[in-house]
């Protein structure tokens, strides 16, 4: 039942508010869900519901809500200075001591960062870098950029052309001219006629053709996340990023870890790349910076980026009215205080992330899952018709979809890729709430396989005994 309360801000906003990535007029129809409250790992909807988070928001609530910590540093920037902006030879303490906080938690030889307002916008600033570190290095024909298919940076226009999803492309072209993408490293989805070690070495020898194609001489760099999040919680096999790395030093071409996801203890580690053992020239970050509390982003940058654009870069021409905003500056500041004062990361990589392996991996004796994988706090879970195949329901079935919704109903949030689902929870859960997260995946998996077998789906699988 919809409280009058909550039936009244529906309609407000079937009738003023266009979502993101939404089919507008679907959710018309549907209504949304109003989110009220929310507290650790939790949130709660108009109607009282109380549902687990298993998306931290959107890849973000790194410290889980209700964080007074952070409130009270957004309370007490805005009393004092409550915006200035760091154009004109000016700057303001939280944007100083958060760059410095950033650069010391970073890999040893990132040693500077140009703050943004998001994701999408830290994608636009690599962009923007790159192309200018090769001209100001008098080589100026190496423009193009090469990234994979399905990888994600951000749906601003430079974003979603440096990002691999075709569907973006298709409603948002033409797109950024010398940006191309290669195969991605999914293993279950389209490689699993070879080893996972073969199938990542594959990968890393379509990145060695693309530039033999292009020419070394006129490529950039290389994009791509430590593992592929909004593509679905793709991880890639061990042998990929030191194959990718030896591609990438053989031709001298930049390499740029978009961390926005990964960044912040979601591996384990403090970024992916410091997981994957990676030494990146620029790393976009975001979200898991201010726990999603208020917008900040960022690209830290490599010394031989920086150096090249401080001593012979002259003047950037390139921004943003919000870039290092005080509050949200110092909101940042305060989350990676809190972070490394109660060892969030250090929990994630030796407690919280081999406990969730051992429990999700229990999913994949459901009759509806193929493989069930994760690291550190990011998990996926593939839904098949066939688990020996591998083979796919159709895709008019939306199986995906139907899963998720029913997630809700039970009292979870996660997310649906197609037929992937997807958590990447709050940092702080604890072991009973992984259980509790657990528990409620295999109860919504339960009630589509249920509803599948109700509508004379085939599914040729049997329950597993639990691993």
């Amino acid at each position: 039942m919809t409280s009058p309360g909550a039936a009244r801000l529906k309609e407000l906003d079937r009738e003023h508010h266009l979502h993101p990535f939404t089919d507008f007029k679907a959710l018309g129809e549907e209504g949304s869900r109003i989110i009220v409250d929310a507290g650790g790992v939790y949130i709660q909807d108009a109607d009282g519901h109380r549902i687990l988070d298993g998306m931290a928001g959107l890849w973000c609530v790194n410290l889980g809500y209700g964080r007074q910590e952070l409130v009270d540093a957004a309370s007490e920037q805005l009393t004092q200075l409550p915006y200035y902006n760091n154009f004109f030879k000016t700057t303001h303490p939280p944007a100083v001591e958060l760059a410095e906080t950033l650069c010391r938690l970073a890999p040893a030889h990132m040693n500077r960062v140009f703050f943004t307002g998001s994701g999408s916008e830290a994608n636009d600033t690599v962009l923007r870098m790159v192309r200018r570190y090769w001209a100001l290095k008098g080589q100026p024909e190496k423009q193009w950029i090469i990234g994979r298919e399905n990888g994600y940076h951000g749906s601003t226009v430079a974003g979603m052309s440096l990002g691999g999803m075709a569907p973006m492309h298709e409603q948002g072209g033409p797109c950024v001219p010398g940006i191309t993408h290669i195969r991605q490293p999914y293993w279950f989805g389209e490689g699993r006629d070879q080893t996972p070690e073969a199938f990542g070495r594959a990968c890393a020898e379509a990145l060695e053709a693309r530039i033999q194609e292009l020419g070394s001489d006129k490529v950039a760099a290389f994009i791509a996340e430590p593992v592929q999040g909004a593509g679905g919680a793709i991880i890639p096999p061990d042998s990929y990023w030191p194959a990718i790395k030896e591609v990438l030093e053989r031709h001298q071409i930049l390499l740029v870890v978009d961390e926005v996801i990964c960044g912040f203890g979601r591996l384990g580690e403090w970024f992916g790349s410091v997981h994957y053992d990676l030494k990146p020239d620029l790393m976009p970050i975001a979200k898991g910076l201010s726990s999603g509390y208020l917008p900040i982003g960022g690209v830290l940058v490599g010394d031989r980026v920086a150096e090249t654009l401080i001593d012979e870069g002259g003047e950037f021409y390139h921004g943003f009215t919000y870039s290092g905003h005080p509050v949200c500056a110092a909101v940042a500041l305060k989350n990676l205080e809190l972070m490394q004062a109660e060892g969030v990361v250090e929990r994630v990589r030796d407690d919280l992330g081999p406990y969730l392996a051992t429990r999700w991996k229990s999913l994949e004796s459901h009759p509806l899952i193929g493989e069930a994988r994760s690291l550190g706090l990011i998990g996926a879970l593939e839904i098949v018709a066939d688990k020996d195949s591998g083979k796919r329901f159709d895709k008019s079935l939306a199986v995906g979809n139907l899963c998720r919704d029913i997630c809700f109903e039970t009292g979870l949030v996660m997310r649906s890729v197609g037929d992937t689902m997807v958590i990447s929870p709050p940092l702080v859960i604890s072991h009973v709430e992984i259980d509790e997260l657990v528990r409620l995946a295999r109860e919504a998996l339960d009630e589509t396989l249920r509803r599948l077998t109700a509508q004379g789906v085939e599914i040729t699988a049997t329950e597993e005994a639990d691993a």
